[in-house]
Formats: structure tokens, sequence, C-alpha cells
């Protein structure tokens, strides 16, 4: 997996539009369920050990449901509630010592604008708004939460 001028060694993944489809069901005691696509998760878990590619995620939300869906595909760099994601990519990446150019990341929304400008290489789901789409390298052909972020791993594998 590598960029132009570097191999990726991080996939930043967002989770709202991104591994979901967007919806969050809330009940009275709170968020009570997001949909996850299995896929997604099988090629987290499998396909980005083989390529020594850490993934991180980095939310606006808050959810335990996340925490649980993150232990479950063990990836141990979770950042909920992040109001600015580029000042904690930036200080992830440098206790990583990872550069912008060795990242990879995938986003759906105007959060995710400023960290995709920066990346190596960036993609979004089909259904990211007009603003992200413009600046993504790779467009899935799937929606968030229905198999962009693994057809984006798989994209990224085959370069």
């Amino acid at each position: 997996m590598k960029t132009e001028n570097g191999i990726i060694k991080a996939l930043v993944m967002d989770i709202d539009g991104t591994l979901t489809d967007g919806s969050i069901f809330i009940s009275d005691c709170g968020e009570c369920m997001k949909r996850f696509y299995v896929r997604d998760g099988l090629a987290i878990k499998h396909i980005l050990p083989e390529y020594g590619i850490v993934p991180i995620i980095i939310t606006g939300r808050k959810s335990e449901i996340v925490s649980t869906r993150c232990r479950e595909l063990d990836i141990d760099l979770v950042f909920q509630g992040c109001n600015n994601k580029k000042a904690e990519l930036d200080r992830i990446l440098s206790s990583l010592g990872i550069s912008y150019e060795e990242t990879a990341y995938i986003g759906d929304d105007i959060n995710d604008y400023e960290c995709m400008e920066l990346c190596g290489i960036t993609g979004c789901p089909k259904d990211a708004v007009p603003k992200i789409k413009e600046i993504a390298d790779f467009i899935s052909s799937f929606d968030g939460g229905q198999g962009a972020v693994r057809e984006f791993i798989e994209h990224l594998a085959a370069n």
C-alpha cells in the first residue's frame, strides 16, 4: 500500500456516515443502535494487519457502541468526541512517528475535510457530501456503512 511518495502506515476512519450509514437510533435512554457492515470490519481486522497498517478511528460523536465495535475489531486507537479532528490527528501521528503522506483517510462530511486535504491518499463513500467528493482520491461505489471502507482498503491493497 503506497502513495506516490511513500508507504501507507495508518488508515484513519470516520464512523457516522463512513463505517455506518449515518443513522443514529435514539431512545429515551439515549443512543441505542448503530449499524455496521461486517465486511468493512473483516477488512479492518484481517487485511490491514497483513500490510502493517495501523487502524485509527477519529469521530465527532461519543458512543459506547463505537467502543464495543472497535474492541471487536482490535482497533486500539479510538478517539471519540473530537471537535477538531486535525488537532487530534496531528497529535496521534506525531506520537506514532507517522507523516501525513504515510496516512490514508476515509471520511464523508465537512468535519473530515481538513484532515483529508493533508493525508497521502483519501477516500469517501459514494454518498459523501459534494465538498468531500471534490478532494477524495477514491470515491467508493458503495455508500457509507455498505462496504465503502472495505472497497477503499482493497483499493489500497491493490496499489
